[in-house]
């Protein structure tokens, strides 16, 4: 297929810059992939499309603070540091801009509030993707200095006036139920969760169980080639348990359905499944797995996701889901996402919510 079959158009004004008052307020679409049928609801109503005997998994990843500012130590040049994975304590590799300015052996010291600190680091290594290797100094472990020095690494696409606004996104920028640090972007299609509402999905005999994926920076990333073929897909950490495998595996034998709330959580779940037999079992590692149509899904039955970007890997993900082993999926999300459009749904990150069944 090619990537600009994936296009849209869409209004500025639909892209969200701030998260519903309240996390259940956004709007749910629910997209019937058997007839293409379509409600429009609101997420406080996504319990009723449980039955007992359901099992919901999560994506407990949880966000880190993890844009750092700071200055060329010879030069007083700015850089911004996007922390990306840690090697080891102090060691990690980060995205950071200007990154021609930061050749191996550039000193970088931090600041907080615009106020110098004596945290320093040091590039060591620059790899193909020109993603730089850091090694801290002056500060046991970094890691434990980012809720002082880092901040919230929102999209590209979410503008912030000024600092007072960052304080809101240090709370709603997280899901409620994430508890593994790592992620360097939020598993968007959490975040209108509340503790009310998973409290009533389990009152309808809902398992809810958890995964890890550790959101990296690409999923941000448009797929630029002219076919889905030829992109490389971005690759991310991830963790599955003993107690969601098992869960899971019962639920397929059983024939009862399984419910992935984000593209991270599919991505775990049928990259395992893929090399596996179609079973999940315990498994911690990386995937790069690139889910475009047409493709068969072993594991997720349905599917709840966030509005996406135009020619996004996440979008052919959905596109994938919404017709499994064919390709006129494509055309059933554009056209619900069509709708939404009409009926003014927030877009992306802090936008409304959708479910595939």
């Amino acid at each position: 297929m090619r990537t600009a079959d994936f296009n849209f158009d869409l209004p500025p004004g639909l892209i969200a810059q701030h998260p519903a008052p309240q996390r259940d307020e956004s709007r749910l679409l629910f997209l019937h992939r058997t007839d293409g049928n379509i409600e429009h609801r609101h997420f406080r109503d996504l319990p009723g499309g449980f039955r007992a005997g359901d099992v919901l998994v999560l994506n407990n990843s949880r966000v880190i603070p993890a844009r750092l500012r700071g200055a060329n130590a010879r030069t007083g040049g700015k850089f911004e540091v996007l922390l990306l994975e840690e090697n080891a304590t102090n060691d990690w590799w980060v995205m950071l801009r200007p990154g021609k300015s930061a050749r191996v052996g550039t000193q970088i010291v931090f600041h907080n509030n615009r106020q110098m600190t004596s945290i320093r680091a040091t590039v060591v290594e620059v790899n193909d993707e020109g993603h730089r290797r850091l090694q801290f100094s002056d500060t046991p472990d970094i890691s434990h200095e980012l809720d002082r020095l880092g901040e919230v690494p929102l999209p590209p696409y979410i503008t912030r006036a000024n600092p007072d606004e960052m304080g809101e996104d240090k709370e709603r920028y997280q899901t409620i139920y994430a508890r593994t640090d790592g992620s360097v972007a939020a598993p968007t299609a959490g975040l209108h969760f509340t503790g009310k509402l998973l409290d009533e999905i389990r009152a309808r005999g809902v398992t809810i169980c958890f995964v890890t994926l550790h959101v990296g920076p690409g999923t941000f990333a448009p797929v630029k080639t002219e076919t889905l073929a030829a992109h490389k897909m971005h690759e991310e950490r991830f963790e599955l348990g003993e107690e969601t495998a098992h869960a899971v595996n019962e639920a397929k034998s059983t024939g009862r359905r399984v419910f992935a709330v984000g593209t991270t959580t599919v991505r775990v779940l049928e990259s395992i499944a893929a090399n596996n037999n179609g079973k999940l079992n315990v498994y911690k590692g990386r995937t790069h797995i690139f889910i475009y149509p047409p493709f068969q899904f072993q594991i997720v039955d349905a599917l709840l996701t966030n509005f996406h970007l135009p020619c996004s890997t996440l979008l052919m993900l959905v596109s994938a889901f919404a017709a499994p082993g064919e390709t006129r999926g494509r055309e059933m999300v554009l056209s619900a996402y069509a709708g939404a459009i009409r009926k003014r749904y927030r877009f992306f990150s802090y936008g409304d919510a959708m479910l595939l069944l």
